[in-house]
C-alpha cells in the first residue's frame, strides 16, 4: 500500500562486491511498494546497476529519483564506469572547460546506467590546516574560485539532464568533527560564513541547481537553539528558501550518520528535518518502519499531508523532469581525456619521479585502523596491473630486497576523509614511511613516496625526498599513478 509519506524517502540500495543486487530483493520490493520517491544506489558493475535501474523504473507507481555519490565520476561507484580525479585535482588545474567536461562525461555515464540525480559537486571549502576530512573532495579553499568551479560543474551536469546537489550546506569545511560520525559544529561568524563559506552555495542557487544537501552540523551563527542544519527551520525555510530563493530539493544527509541522530533517535530526526523544510529524507535504514512514523505523526497532528504537498510537488518536478529519454553516450574521446587528465593531476609535491624497475619493490603503508575501511586492500590491485602491463614486475615488500632494482616506492593509502578527528597522517603512519625511506637508504637504494590523497599531506612526511601527490585511492588515480611512475 503506497504512502504520500514513503514518496520523501530514498533509501540506499548498496550492492553486493561479488552478488550486486540480489540479496536486496525483499527490501527493493517493501520499498516500491510502499511507494518510495527514489532510491540512492552504491556500489555495483555497471552491467548491474543499469539492469537494476531498469527494474526500478519499471515497476515504480511514479518517477523516481536514482541518485548516486558521484564526485569523482560514475566509476567512484560502479564498477566498469569511468572513473575522474577528485574535484580538488580538477581545480589544480585552473580550466574551466576540464571541470564542465568531467561533470558532463559523469552525467552521461549516470544518466545510460539509468541515474538521474548525482549527488555532486561539493560546495564545501576544504580548510586543509583545521579540517581533517574534506580534502580533495572539494574546489579548495578559495571560495570566488570554488564556486565559480560548482556552478559550471552543475550547468554542464544539468545541461545532460541529471540533476546535480550542492553539497553540505551550509558548508563543512570548518566544521569541528565530521558529521557523518558524530557532533560537529561551525563557530564562525554569519559574516564570515555568508562572504566565505557559502559563496559556493550561493552561486549553485543562482544557477539554478536541482537540490542542496542540508548537512548534520550546528552553525549557532545560523541558529542559536542549538539544533542542527538539517532540522533547523531557520537555517532551512527562513534562510535557504527564503532569503536565497532556492526553489529546488532540499534533501536532509544520511539518516544513518551519527550527527542526523544528535540527541535523538532516526525517526524523531526524520520528522524533524521534514518539519525544518527538508523535501526528502536520504538512507533511512528501515523505510517501511519510518513511513508508519510519519502516518503516525500524522494522525497525532503532528504532521498532516499538507505540510508535505510542496515536497511532494517539488520531488514530482523534479523527477518528471529527469525522466530517462534521449541521452547521449560518452564517446570514446571522453574515456580517453578522462585517462589524461588523471595522469597530468599526477605530480610531485617534492623532488623527480625516479627511475624503478624491472623488479619494483613496493611497500604498502594504510594510514591508520580507522581509515582502512573506506578502501579495502584488494581494491589495490589495478596499481600492481597497471604496472605489470607495462612489462614491470611489482611485488609488494616489507622492505627493499636484492631482487628489487632502481627506487623502491612506498605508497600511502589514506586520504582525508569519515571519521578523522586529526590533521595529517597518524604518528605510525609518519614513523613507518621514515623507517623505509632508512632501509632503502642503508640498502643504497633511492626511494619515491606515493601519497594516496591531497597535496596538503606531504607535510607529513618530510623524509621523503621524492613525494608524488596521487590525489586519492580510486582505481582512477592507483591506474593514472602506475603509469606515470612506470612511463
Amino acid at each position: 500500500m503506497t504512502s504520500p509519506f514513503a514518496a520523501l524517502l530514498v533509501p540506499e540500495l548498496r550492492g553486493d562486491p561479488d552478488h550486486g543486487f540480489a540479496h536486496l530483493e525483499a527490501a527493493i520490493d517493501d520499498a516500491l511498494g510502499i511507494g518510495v520517491g527514489g532510491f540512492l544506489i552504491t556500489g555495483g558493475s555497471a552491467e548491474q546497476v543499469s539492469a537494476l535501474t531498469k527494474e526500478l523504473h519499471r515497476r515504480s507507481r511514479h518517477p523516481l529519483l536514482i541518485a548516486a555519490d558521484a564526485e569523482r565520476g560514475a566509476g567512484e561507484q560502479f564498477r566498469g564506469a569511468t572513473g575522474l580525479p577528485p574535484l580538488g585535482a580538477l581545480a589544480l588545474l585552473r580550466d574551466v572547460d576540464a571541470v564542465r567536461r568531467a561533470a558532463r562525461l559523469t552525467a552521461r555515464e549516470l544518466r545510460a546506467l539509468g541515474v538521474n540525480w548525482a549527488l555532486a559537486p561539493v560546495c564545501d571549502l576544504d580548510h586543509p590546516a583545521t579540517n581533517p576530512f574534506i580534502g580533495a573532495r572539494a574546489f579548495g579553499e578559495v571560495a570566488q574560485r570554488a564556486a565559480e568551479y560548482a556552478v559550471e560543474w552543475i550547468d554542464a551536469c544539468q545541461a545532460e539532464g541529471v540533476l546535480a546537489c550542492a553539497k553540505h550546506f551550509p558548508g563543512v569545511g570548518r566544521a569541528s568533527a565530521d558529521p557523518l560520525v558524530s557532533v560537529a559544529h561551525v563557530d564562525a561568524t554569519a559574516a564570515l560564513l555568508w562572504s566565505d563559506d557559502l559563496l559556493p552555495f550561493r552561486g549553485a542557487v543562482d544557477a539554478g541547481v536541482a537540490s542542496v544537501l542540508a548537512a548534520h552540523v550546528v552553525v549557532p551563527s545560523l541558529d542559536d537553539s542549538g539544533e542542527t542544519v538539517s532540522r533547523s527551520r531557520p537555517v532551512l525555510t527562513e534562510f535557504l528558501r527564503g532569503e536565497l530563493a532556492f526553489d529546488g530539493l532540499i534533501v536532509s544527509d544520511a539518516l544513518g550518520a551519527a550527527g542526523a541522530r544528535f540527541g535523538t533517535d532516526e525517526a524523531a530526526a526524520a520528522l524533524g528535518s521534514l518539519r525544518a523544510g527538508c523535501d526528502l529524507l536520504l538512507a533511512p535504514s528501515d523505510p517501511v518502519t519510518l513511513m508508519e512514523t510519519l502516518e503516525g505523526a500524522a494522525d497525532a497532528q503532528e504532521l498532516s499531508e499538507d505540510d508535505i504537498a510542496p515536497s511532494l510537488a517539488r520531488r514530482s518536478f523534479r523527477a518528471n523532469w529527469a525522466l530517462p529519454r534521449e541521452l547521449r553516450e560518452p564517446t570514446l574521446e571522453d574515456v580517453l581525456w578522462a585517462r589524461q587528465v588523471a595522469d597530468t593531476v599526477v605530480h610531485a609535491v617534492r623532488g623527480v619521479f625516479p627511475n624503478i624497475g624491472p623488479v619494483v619493490d613496493v611497500i604498502q603503508v594504510e594510514d591508520g585502523p580507522e581509515r582502512a575501511w573506506r578502501t579495502p586492500p584488494r581494491a589495490r590491485e589495478p596499481f600492481f596491473a597497471t604496472l605489470r602491463a607495462m612489462g614491470l614486475s611489482p611485488r609488494q615488500v616489507d622492505g627493499p630486497t636484492q631482487a628489487g632494482r632502481g627506487s623502491v616506492v612506498i605508497t600511502v593509502h589514506g586520504e582525508p576523509g569519515a571519521g578523522m578527528s586529526r590533521v595529517g597522517y597518524a604518528e605510525s603512519t609518519r614513523r613507518r614511511v621514515a623507517q623505509a625511506v632508512a632501509d632503502a637508504r642503508q640498502a643504497q637504494r633511492s626511494t619515491v613516496v606515493l601519497v594516496f590523497g591531497p597535496p596538503s599531506l606531504a607535510e607529513s612526511l618530510p623524509e621523503a625526498p621524492n613525494l608524488i601527490c596521487c590525489w586519492s585511492s580510486d582505481r582512477a588515480m592507483l591506474e593514472a599513478s602506475a603509469r606515470r611512475l612506470g612511463g
